[in-house]
């Protein structure tokens, strides 16, 4: 099932991310808070109201090279949409998310993103206060960060390499330079593996990732680029009333509960008499 259809980029979920290299991957939260404040940290406030055209892209692949790896294909058809939606807030080349993606997490099969929802291998580090997984990597029994959603890690991936000074060089190339993003990723430390770049490149020129990098900071909708003064700014939101559960209004407002949580940055289900709720 689809993740994420009709989305926008005006929200961030709290954890930062901290991940080094390619990994193989793991081995193994709990509730809390009645109120979960809504996190807004998105350097670029633009919202897209739906991306038909990466299913177009996928589906024209799908149709041409059906030989290519089912997981793989599978994998992209899953998470096109989330990784575009990350470009077009933090600049990152969705070629680049998508190819690391399938990388780290061989193309969603490892247990790591199984188990943990990690899709970029990332490790824990003393900030980190969430539920974990450890497997042997560089060093025996490192510590994985676990997430609730597969979303929240390609939040975190977008929010550690846009936060961090040693990838800072990287958002001077130009956002189709994705050799040069592959490259720049191991130089500035990202990966161990000295075949970092190649195995990246490989994989976005084999799955034609690279189209994915063509949308640009124009509302999007029904696969057309609208200016951004045809579209109405203003956030919609509801006030939580007594009664209200996520999965009514999650329900009312044609959404699903995933989609809803990450909109506002809920870490669990809990809500409060007159939260705000973000909707679109």
């Amino acid at each position: 099932m689809k993740y994420l259809k009709i989305a926008l980029i005006i929200i961030a979920l709290s954890s930062l991310v901290s991940c080094r290299s390619h990994k193989n991957v793991s081995s193994e939260r709990s509730k809390s808070r009645t109120s979960t404040k809504v996190v807004r940290r998105t350097p670029t406030p633009v919202k897209v109201q739906k991306i038909e055209q990466a299913d177009v892209i996928h589906a024209s692949l799908v149709r041409r090279k059906p030989n290519l790896n089912k997981n793989t294909l599978a994998y992209i058809g899953e998470y096109n949409d989330i990784a575009v939606l990350e470009m077009i807030g933090y600049k990152i080349p969705a070629s680049i998310t998508l190819a690391q993606g399938i990388l780290e997490s061989n193309s969603g099969k490892s247990r790591l993103s199984v188990r943990g929802n990690n899709h970029f291998g990332v490790k824990c580090h003393s900030s980190w206060t969430g539920e974990r997984m450890y497997h042997d990597d560089d060093a025996r029994q490192e510590c994985f960060r676990k997430y609730d959603h597969p979303l929240s890690s390609f939040r975190d991936h977008s929010l550690f390499l846009f936060d961090r000074k040693r990838y800072a060089g990287l958002f001077e190339l130009r956002k189709k330079d994705y050799k040069g993003w592959a490259k720049g990723l191991k130089k500035a430390g990202y990966a161990t593996d000295p075949k970092y770049p190649k195995k990246l490149i490989e994989l976005i020129e084999t799955y034609e990732l690279h189209k994915y990098d063509d949308f640009d900071e124009s509302f999007l909708y029904g696969g057309k680029v609208m200016k951004k003064e045809m579209v109405s700014t203003r956030d919609k939101y509801v006030i939580v009333a007594k009664g209200d559960t996520l999965y009514s209004l999650a329900k009312k407002n044609n959404l699903t509960i995933d989609k809803l949580k990450w909109l506002n940055g809920l870490k669990n289900n809990d809500l409060s008499l007159g939260q705000k709720l973000y909707i679109e």
